[in-house]
């Protein structure tokens, strides 16, 4: 189930905004990424550059893309993290773990995976961000709050200035725990398509806020293409 053409100009620098309601969010996100790899700029000899995040849904995603192993040329593909708790490698809630437990050990290795690590830092993980030129794909998700990666809403990494692409946060509510760190909104803006990924009622309230353009961090994503996959129950009215 697909809202038809829906392509809105949410942020003048995005060029198109679409929104698929589909009754699978995680074998949506397959498909769309085994597209793009094989669509990718340069042709079969290049390189993709695929930067992931975590979540419940974000697992369930990483697992159907794993499913499909045999479709992806895994040697080709570079990998990053949007964001990252500040916590070590092997902790139960660091993002890295999740990609690892629920792609990477499944997958042909890729031809670089580079994680956030604490030991590093922000600001080295934004000269390595620069240095991979542009994102292809983005994965994003959407909190409840409408923060998407580690951007709060009222966070200081929203005004991060034009130059830095990674940056330590927070979320100033403390809802949710753990210093983070976070690609910034102008690292985002680099990517040729930004995926969101959103899944159940829970999602409902903010997903209606990203539609209506209030400006909750998620809103405020820009990239060449922003495209939205919503199962109906975070859909709600829309599907």
């Amino acid at each position: 189930m697909t809202v038809g053409g829906a392509v809105m100009a949410m942020v003048a620098r995005v060029r198109a905004v679409r929104i698929d309601v589909v009754d699978d969010v995680p074998q949506a996100f397959a498909d769309v990424v085994v597209d793009a790899v094989a669509r990718r700029p340069g042709g079969p000899a290049s390189s993709f550059c695929l930067v992931l995040s975590g979540g419940p849904t974000a697992r369930r995603c990483y697992e159907a893309l794993a499913s499909r192993a045999a479709e992806v040329p895994w040697a080709r593909l570079v990998i990053l993290m949007g964001d990252e708790r500040c916590v070590d490698g092997d902790d139960p809630d660091a993002n890295q773990r999740l990609v690892r437990e629920s792609l990477l050990d499944h997958v042909p290795a890729p031809a670089a995976f580079h994680p956030m690590t604490v030991a590093d830092g922000a600001a080295a993980y934004g000269r390595r961000v620069a240095a991979t030129f542009r994102p292809d794909l983005v994965h994003l998700g959407l909190g409840p709050d409408g923060h998407t990666a580690s951007l709060f809403p009222g966070s200081d990494a929203l005004c991060a200035p034009p130059g830095q692409l990674a940056i330590d946060s927070c979320d100033p509510s403390g809802r949710n725990p753990h210093q983070r760190m976070t690609l910034t909104l102008h690292a985002l803006a680099r990517a040729r398509m930004a995926l969101f990924t959103v899944s159940g009622a829970a999602k409902a309230d903010a997903f209606a806020a990203v539609r209506s353009g209030m400006p909750v961090p998620a809103h405020r994503v820009c990239a060449e293409h922003v495209r939205w996959l919503v199962d109906p129950e975070a859909a709600g009215a829309a599907a």
